[in-house]
């Protein structure tokens, strides 16, 4: 997966989009509606957002685009109705889901708790959380470092991402739906893992989801409040909250979502098929490894907390999220830190960035030389038969090779 990004293209001698496999918008196909403010100078990223929502049929969509910790460009694409058919615009401040950027603040929050010396990086899962090693004695080599650098021995390739296997879990334990976290955690702990702890990274979900429930046992606070207590309120963030499963448990200002795939319900027991973004997967089970709503300056602004050491994180925090793991790095000069893919840039810096994906969401955000950092999100993901979606990485990377003169009028105070 990290090979499909190409984050190091985000320089103004990045390969032209639309020779990175982007088509011209079909004719008499209407732009999107939009809300919000973009810069004369910062059209590039406009155009190009425009560009990428019209060729897949994106109803609605968000980018955010700062410098030096100033928001600069604020955007909403397209409309979605709410209860009642009435019809809105998307603004910058609607809410999405953003499915893995959520790993971003899960990993900040262990090591908040770290620098608050409630836990330490090298502690053991098994005992912090009383998970049992009989089916595998492995599990107790497997450290908070390695399981937030998916370094823990789970592989969704050869046994399933269990995230996302409500009935078979359901079936297994005789327990009925909608299966918690702690059926998630009992069926998986009495399975082995597929490959010893530290060994390679595979992405795991799973791996994230328990260490929300490690931020929730060592805080004796719920997953969710700490990480808007001691993460996000510091930084006067305060739209981002925990998603739910179902059209009809929306927030008032939270946008649909769009698949074109069903799958049975794992909300209840009824057998019913579902569109998929509404009850085909359990969204308060996903919290800390994909359950968040933000918007897209939500996500911008959170990006800012690691420029530099401040009310959240210390330098010596900081440092720790973006460390190599003890894999090293890959073939093309990446590793995964803390809940961030990190990258050496050309600059003497570190691009970082994650993508997020679930049905009915795609989402990128990135932090790149010279002190840019943007955030899209989508309200749908690639699916059959639709143009490649991880081409936005190298897209809004040339978009910044489009700007002679950077703004210096800060958006930030009207979002926040």
């Amino acid at each position: 997966m990290l090979s499909r990004r190409r984050l190091l293209q985000a320089s103004a001698g990045a390969v032209p989009a639309i020779a990175l496999g982007a088509r011209p918008a079909q004719a008499g196909v209407a732009e999107p509606l939009t809300t919000g403010v973009v810069p004369s100078a910062l059209a590039g990223f406009d155009k190009a957002m425009k560009t990428f929502i019209t060729e897949r049929n994106i109803s609605c969509a968000q980018l955010a685009v700062a410098k030096n910790g100033k928001i600069l460009l604020a955007r909403g694409y397209g409309i979605y109705s709410k209860p009642g058919a009435s019809i809105v615009r998307v603004q910058p401040t609607s809410l999405f889901r953003i499915a893995s950027l959520s790993k971003s603040l899960t990993a900040a929050a262990i090591v908040r708790l770290v620098q608050d010396g409630k836990l330490t990086l090298g502690a053991k899962v098994a005992p912090l959380l009383g998970l049992s090693t009989t089916a595998d004695p492995r599990l107790a080599n497997v450290t908070l470092w390695r399981l937030l650098q998916h370094l823990g021995g789970w592989d969704r390739a050869v046994s399933k991402d269990p995230l996302w296997n409500d009935h078979t879990i359901s079936a297994s334990l005789d327990a009925p739906l909608p299966i918690d976290h702690a059926d998630i955690i009992k069926y998986v702990t009495a399975r082995k893992l597929d490959f010893d702890p530290g060994t390679k990274f595979v992405y795991s979900n799973y791996g994230y989801m328990l260490a929300g429930r490690i931020i929730e046992k060592v805080s004796g606070m719920s997953y969710e409040s700490y990480v808007r207590q001691k993460l996000l309120a510091p930084v006067g963030i305060t739209r981002p909250r925990l998603g739910r499963s179902l059209r009809s448990e929306a927030f008032s200002t939270e946008v649909t979502y769009q698949s074109k795939y069903t799958n049975k319900s794992v909300v209840d027991s009824s057998g019913a098929v579902v569109p998929f973004p509404y009850g085909g997967f359990n969204m308060p089970n996903q919290d800390a490894n994909g359950g968040w709503l933000a918007s897209a300056v939500d996500m911008v602004k959170w990006g800012f907390v690691f420029n530099a050491a401040g009310p959240v994180l210390n330098s010596t925090s900081l440092s720790r999220i973006f460390a190599k793991p003890e894999t090293g790095v890959t073939a093309g000069g990446s590793w995964y830190g803390l809940g961030w893919n990190v990258r050496n840039n050309n600059a003497g810096g570190l691009n970082t960035w994650h993508t997020g994906s679930m049905p009915g969401t795609f989402s990128f955000l990135a932090r790149v030389q010279n002190g840019v950092s943007y955030c899209a999100i989508f309200n749908r993901r690639e699916e059959e038969g639709t143009p490649d979606f991880d081409s936005i990485d190298p897209i809004l990377g040339q978009a910044i090779g489009t700007v002679r003169t950077w703004p210096t009028t800060d958006l930030t105070p009207k979002y926040f």
